[in-house]
């Protein structure tokens, strides 16, 4: 299991000789590997056994080992406790051998020691050892570091000692024997979760440094959002106008917000409207606002959105959907920042920060006679380009951690393998805001099993089909071709907002050959254009 939340989700194992069939066990706890069948030869054991006598005696009967040989993997710090010198030494080469820097130790108190001097990034202890034993271990390593996760080991199970070990927050418990491969596979697994975090919690720092008022809704690791971090704490100090393109879900408004409040501006307000919300003219009215008796409906006087953003930031989506007429109109307040109110006279003056959003290439737009070319110069000063989830490597499985989180009223979920997999293969059309509605189904599917499975994730949607489906398996090929295709044009859909005739123009097809393949594919949802 993949822990959604925190350091403590990956839950109760069974134990670890039953999950893993590759590798050599460990046959008990007093046998050593044997050094020439490793590869070694008997100078390698001496050398091994040299570099222990070497640290031998820092702290009585302590043995202290550090690992030389991290540069191959991750580099992640790994304490391992425990006073059997057979299991420090195989499970300690087994861990180095795969990238990790290990420092054993035999007893309570030089585990302790190294928490706070060496501070580890996992934490392997048993549970019987010298001292007061590796409960305590977990309860100060959890003092120092809540998130640090900590496997426990024992040779002499119960129910009660496992239990407590859970509650106490130990990431596992292991059973003694158990296949060294196993337990390198958990601490593996342990650490590339927690490199995660450390990894997006520097991003937000690094995003936040100029106001630690930023939002925490920001989330990402590849590349292509490094970027876009990087270019929003660029652009926030300044006064000028941003143009974010990016599909459907992507999440403009939230980088808008991000960069109003890195700017100079975030103590005033932030004003947001959806130009594809109103017919041309409801949004002419709630963008100028008017004067009493200015329309049949116009009881009072009221204010629009340009005079509501003074001193602040205005935030106008979907301009690509803005009718000519209003372009004109918008255009004059972006040059002047000056208007009239509908049905007044008097002309008034904001201070205004403009931010604009698009889903489709506005270029393309103005080339089709769609959008005005003075406009798009004035608000195509800082472009931001928003990546689709399906380009963004890396970040599924770090957005749905965080998704879990904020809808899953404090409880632990957890993610199976499988539907990790799923999620990384599926192309989410819908972008984040898919992937968000996805997670809310399926916690409330999901019920008292605190597991979120495939099946409560993926809708009956066959476009989920291929993103579920084992690598290797074979269908035939006109079902795969016509997921494909349902899937594309559900993806052009998407990036278009739903105009079809757009959509039909960026497929490079007919709207009436779109409208066939709409029916066919069961996407036609019975709007008309």
């Amino acid at each position: 299991m993949r822990a959604a939340t925190g350091a403590t989700g990956l839950g109760f194992a069974r134990p670890l000789h039953d999950l893993g069939r590759l590798g050599r066990a460990h046959e008990g706890p007093a046998v050593l590997r044997s050094a020439a069948r490793e590869g070694r030869g008997r100078a390698g054991a001496c050398r091994s056994r040299r570099r222990q006598s070497q640290r031998g005696g820092a702290r009585g009967s302590a043995l202290v080992t550090t690992s030389r040989r991290a540069a191959q993997g991750s580099g992640a710090r790994v304490l391992l406790a425990d006073d059997e010198p057979g299991i420090a030494l195989t499970l300690g080469d087994a861990l180095e051998e795969r990238g990790f820097s290990v420092r054993t130790v035999r007893d309570t108190a030089a585990a302790l020691a190294a928490l706070e001097e060496w501070q580890p990034d996992v934490v392997v202890s048993d549970i019987r050892m010298p001292g007061a034993g590796g409960l305590a271990v977990l309860r100060r390593s959890r003092e120092l570091d809540p998130e640090r996760p900590v496997l426990l080991m024992t040779g002499y199970a119960t129910i009660d000692q496992a239990v407590e070990a859970m509650q106490a927050g130990a990431l596992n418990y292991v059973q003694k024997p158990f296949r060294n491969e196993s337990v390198v596979g958990l601490v593996a697994q342990a650490a590339r979760v927690r490199g995660l975090e450390a990894e997006n919690e520097r991003l937000r720092e690094r995003l936040s440094s100029t106001d630690a008022g930023l939002s925490q809704e920001l989330i990402g690791r590849s590349q292509a959002m490094l970027t876009v971090f990087e270019r929003i704490r660029t652009v926030a100090p300044t006064e000028a106008t941003v143009l974010i393109q990016g599909e459907s879900g992507t999440g403009k408004e939230r980088v808008a917000q991000a960069i109003h409040k890195l700017s100079a501006r975030s103590s005033g307000p932030f004003v947001a409207l959806s130009c594809a919300a109103l017919p041309e003219s409801l949004l002419e009215a709630e963008l100028f606002g008017h004067e009493r008796g200015a329309f049949t409906d116009a009881h009072k006087e009221r204010r629009g959105r340009f005079e509501l953003a003074d001193h602040g930031t205005l935030f106008l989506d979907d301009i690509d959907d803005m009718p000519r007429a209003m372009q004109v109109k918008f255009l004059r307040v972006l040059q002047e920042r000056s208007f009239e109110r509908l049905g007044g006279e008097t002309t008034r003056h904001v201070d205004i920060r403009v931010i604009a959003a698009t889903k489709v290439p506005l270029r393309d737009e103005v080339r089709a006679g769609r959008f005005r070319e003075d406009l798009y110069y004035r608000i195509h000063v800082v472009p931001v380009l928003l990546p689709p989830l399906r380009e963004r490597a890396g970040d599924v499985q770090l957005l749905a951690e965080h998704l879990i989180q904020r809808h899953g009223a404090g409880q632990a979920w957890k993610l199976s393998d499988a539907t990790v997999t799923a999620l990384e293969r599926y192309p989410w059309p819908g972008n984040v805001r898919e992937l968000e509605n996805a997670i809310q189904r399926a916690i409330a599917l999901a019920g008292p099993e605190h597991e979120l499975r495939r099946e409560h994730l993926l809708p009956l949607d066959t476009r989920w089909r291929g993103a579920t489906e084992p690598s290797g398996e074979v269908r035939p090929l006109a079902e795969v071709l016509r997921e494909t295709e349902r899937a594309h044009i559900a993806r052009a859909l998407a990036s278009t907002g739903g105009h079809r005739t757009q959509t039909a123009e960026l497929l490079g097809i007919s709207r009436k050959v779109l409208w066939e393949k709409l029916r066919d594919l069961g996407l036609d949802d019975g709007k008309k254009e």
